[in-house]
């Protein structure tokens, strides 16, 4: 897991492909070094919808997974992003429709909840 924030400076449309695969993707502009960096991060499946509260030029947190693949001898590095907070710090997740009468979800827990009270130097269980 990583973190990163900055400054969106684009946001794609959602792809659509044949297998029913979707992603979308986004820029954002980090400060934090001396010279800024412009990475792109993607977004897929349900997630996509993330994206649509946010406005190029908004300060946002990146939370993402760094993914990598082989394909004819070439390598690939994707960043996969699976949270986006805006400048205030609140999570926007997407908005969960809820049938008439019936009790709302409960939310998706944060990675902290997850987990347990382990610490850095806990050892796993098995």
């Amino acid at each position: 897991m990583y973190e990163t924030s900055g400054k969106l400076k684009w946001i794609g449309e959602v792809q659509s492909f044949a297998s029913g695969f979707t992603k979308r993707e986004f820029v954002l502009t980090t400060a934090a070094d001396k010279y800024p960096q412009d990475l792109k991060f993607e977004i897929v499946k349900d997630k996509c919808a993330l994206l649509d509260p946010f406005e190029v030029g908004q300060d946002v947190a990146v939370s993402f997974d760094i993914r990598g693949n082989e394909y004819n001898g070439k390598y690939f590095v994707n960043l996969s992003c699976w949270r986006i907070q805006g400048s205030e710090g609140a999570s926007v997740a997407p908005v969960r429709r809820v049938a008439p009468g019936s009790a709302p979800a409960d939310p998706e827990p944060s990675p902290e909840d997850l987990r347990g009270g382990w610490g850095p130097d806990d050892e796993p269980p098995f």
